[in-house]
């Protein structure tokens, strides 16, 4: 026996009996579920994929160099990587001084694995989904789709029950900010509450997906992924043209584009036969990355940093992978090799961008060739429907034709520009050593795919970034059915507050394991067989028993499973940056619905841009309806992001966010309080409220809760809020001016006769409704 075996026996009693018999009883592991996340995190930074830095030449991802090495498959006893682990410090494994420490439950889980003969599994992420049958359930009536029986199934296994359904307002309300990212109207809840039909609730659903605010709800999330901006990032952070991109993410999500076209139009709408205006415009997504024409740059370096920040994104939201990873280096914890990267990247190396280098200037916005001028969709739709008309005149120089050739001229006027994609000729990629731009030793490459993932048959020489793309939604010779998994887990997070997986962005060695994966795998082949058909995905998600689970748990749920993995109940969540502004927009009456256009400005504290150089600037908000428009259209400053936005959370959008912290923080209430929209929101929600309501305040009272939160007010809630409302009303009444001050903020849409006391006070009340937790959080 080698002596470090012998330390084999310094086992501690609790390991000992955190080991013994009552584990064996259970079914065996499953390794990507129980083994692979331990050995992950603990061992795979020296002993994994990495060739360059793995120490011992040992290989604990590859089950023949473990069990050739240092695992006896059946015998913990016989086995050194059981005995490294419980050695003593000089010895142990991890080493000390790696900060990293197995617990009792994981040295009991990797022993039992050896016992149970050391199965390795290919890892889940890169295995195509499997189809299952449905599981049976012992409650057979609640389930109302296959959905449902798969999370009862996991459920009753558990021990666990589903929550009763919600009421009808928190049904109608939760659906209807998920889908529309918008509250429901008095009058929605209002029909919702009267429609007794057994398929009321589909009623609604399908009503909210037909909505032009589904697409804007979809593409807000969407321009999260793909890091979608209106300036440049980088030293000046400059304004560049690309809104036109975001209207395509809009029309595509109403319009229900298959999400497989979706991807092969932004990835390479440029190289598809016959490219239309869309799909040039959606070829803007190869250059929504940071840009710089700062004096003295190296442009090597730069086309370095893009090519390596393309790799990051595309890697991220088609393939949860972060292949960004192996920059330098093959990847730690997942398969990608170095080599693998720069392939990635020179499916990139034809896109046409280092014209900005010579040709940008400090300009807002600045100059990215290439570029075009385009109306969008609607747009171009509207102009020949105009044309039509102007046609069909009999020529006659009449006040309507005059009318006609008016909107035309005004509506081509409005053309904008966007940055598209133009395919070049491929400059040279090759390996950069340690991610050196100035190291040019390395190999010259050409696009290709992760090896250990396949290849890719082009008709030509050299593959394309058409190529990529019909490869990352082939599923048959491609990952397609890989990304159908990760689309459709993103999707689930938007519904159930969080995914099936809950790592959004990485699929790979560090990422958690679907706590359902057969109901992932279901969810995938269903969405690409079915046409990559997106509402229809999220119909199903949302028509279900467990979409409709009320939110409040049971204490056993909230101690047994806190994070509610088993989906015994819904998740209550406060709603987005956009989310919260829209709402008190939506609810004051200022909304503006105008569709696509170019970025809003509203309300930013003065001087919030005094940094900002190349040029200096001084924010100018919009002085129109442009203010009030929804929160998916504000420019959107890489540096600089609207603070109220900031204030709950929203990203800068240098990189890719698959899923927004969500913080609680003094700032936020104070945004709530004090940014203008805000009160500008609550005024107008108090004029809405006084010439609504009867001159009874509780009346008013309840007028305001039933527009703000769908419900009437209870007793406690009326008798805050009235003293609130009488001592603001003593106050205004001695203190008109005070009154006017506060009303007095930027625009005014309403021409108020309203009683100036009587004004300032509600406005004050208002402010405290928009407020309250129930105000910002989708229940």
């Amino acid at each position: 026996m080698p002596s470090n075996m012998i330390r084999f026996f310094s086992w501690t009693t609790g390991v000992v009996l955190l080991v013994a018999s009552p584990l064996w009883a259970e079914k065996p592991l499953d390794y990507n579920r129980d083994v692979r996340p331990i050995l992950s995190e603990n061992c795979f930074y020296c002993h994994g994929p990495d060739p360059e830095h793995r120490e011992a030449d040992l290989r604990l991802d590859d089950p023949q160099s473990a069990k050739e090495s240092v695992i006896v498959a059946g015998d913990a006893h016989a086995s050194e990587f059981f005995a490294r682990i419980l050695a003593d410090e000089d010895m142990r494994m991890p080493p000390v001084e790696s900060g990293k420490k197995l617990s009792k439950q994981q040295i009991a889980t990797l022993k039992r694995w050896i016992e149970e003969g050391a199965p390795f599994e290919k890892h889940w992420a890169y295995v195509p989904p499997k189809s299952t049958s449905t599981p049976e359930v012992e409650h057979k009536d609640w389930p109302q789709s296959d959905i449902d029986r798969y999370l009862l199934a996991r459920m009753e296994s558990e021990g666990f029950a589903p929550a009763p359904q919600a009421d009808k307002v928190t049904l109608i309300r939760r659906v209807t900010f998920d889908l529309t990212g918008l509250p429901p109207t008095l009058e929605e809840v209002q029909s919702f509450l009267a429609d007794e039909s057994p398929d009321a609730f589909e009623k609604v659903v399908d009503r909210l997906l037909a909505s032009d605010r589904y697409g804007e709800r979809m593409a807000a999330y969407w321009l999260d992924l793909v890091r979608f901006a209106d300036t440049v990032g980088y030293h000046g952070d400059q304004d560049h043209n690309i809104s036109p991109y975001r209207d395509y993410v809009l029309d595509a999500f109403n319009d229900n584009k298959p999400f497989d076209q979706f991807t092969r139009e932004q990835l390479a709408g440029d190289l598809l036969p016959g490219s239309s205006i869309d799909q040039k415009i959606a070829s803007g997504y190869n250059r929504l990355l940071q840009t710089t024409h700062e004096g003295g740059l190296q442009e090597k370096e730069y086309l370095a940093i893009y090519a390596a920040d393309r790799v990051r994104n595309v890697s991220q939201v088609w393939m949860g992978a972060t292949v960004g990873c192996a920059q330098c280096h093959s990847h730690k914890y997942d398969p990608y090799t170095i080599t693998d990267f720069y392939s990635l990247a020179a499916f990139f190396a034809d896109v046409d961008e280092a014209k900005h280098f010579k040709v940008g200037t400090n300009a807002l916005p600045t100059k990215r060739p290439p570029e075009m001028k385009v109306l969008s969709k609607r747009e171009r739709a509207e102009l020949a429907h105009l044309q039509a008309e102007l046609d069909q005149m009999s020529g006659e120089a009449t006040e309507e034709t005059k009318r006609l050739q008016g909107q035309i001229d005004a509506l081509n006027a409005s053309a904008r520009l966007t940055m598209v994609t133009e395919a070049i000729e491929p400059r040279t990629m090759r390996v950069l050593p340690r991610g050196n731009w100035l190291d040019e030793t390395g190999e010259v490459v050409k696009p290709a795919v992760p090896v250990f993932l396949g290849s890719i048959e082009s008709n030509d020489k050299r593959a394309s970034r058409l190529d990529l793309a019909d490869w990352l939604v082939d599923t048959k010779q491609g990952t397609g059915a890989l990304t159908s998994r990760v689309f459709v887990n993103r999707l689930w997070y938007l519904f159930y507050g969080i995914g099936l997986s809950s790592s959004l962005g990485d699929f790979g060695g560090q990422g958690e394991p679907p706590v359902h994966p057969e109901l992932l795998d279901h969810l995938a082949i269903d969405f690409y067989e079915h046409g990559w058909d997106v509402k229809r995905m999220v119909k199903q998600m949302v028509m279900t028993a467990a979409y409709q689970q009320s939110s409040q748990a049971t204490a056993e749920a909230r101690e047994r499973d806190p994070y509610n993995r088993f989906y015994s109940h819904q998740l209550r969540h406060r709603l987005s940056a956009e989310m919260i502004r829209d709402n008190a927009l939506a609810v004051s009456g200022l909304l503006n619905l105008e569709y696509g256009g170019p970025s809003a400005k509203p309300y930013q504290p003065a001087g919030y841009y005094r940094n900002l150089n190349f040029p200096q600037r001084t924010y100018h908000a919009d002085e129109d309806e442009q203010q009030w428009r929804r929160g998916v259209y504000v420019h959107w400053q890489r540096q600089f992001v609207h603070p109220s936005l900031m204030a709950f959370d929203a990203p800068s959008r240098e990189e890719c966010t698959v899923q927004r912290p969500t913080s609680n923080t003094p700032l936020a209430a104070l945004a709530l309080l004090n940014d203008p929209t805000y009160i500008e929101a609550a005024r107008e929600f108090a004029t809405r409220i006084l010439t609504q309501a009867n001159t009874n305040d509780q009346s008013r009272l309840e007028v305001a809760f039933e527009l703000a939160l769908s419900r009437r007010p209870d007793a406690t809630e009326t008798q805050v809020l009235t003293q609130i409302l009488n001592e603001n009303r003593a106050v205004y009444r001695q203190d008109s001016a005070a009154a006017a001050k506060l009303l007095a903020i930027g625009l005014k849409p309403s021409d108020n006769k309203l009683e100036l006391a009587e004004l300032a006070a509600w406005t004050q009340v208002a402010r405290v409704i928009f407020n309250l937790d129930e105000f910002i959080t989708r229940n």
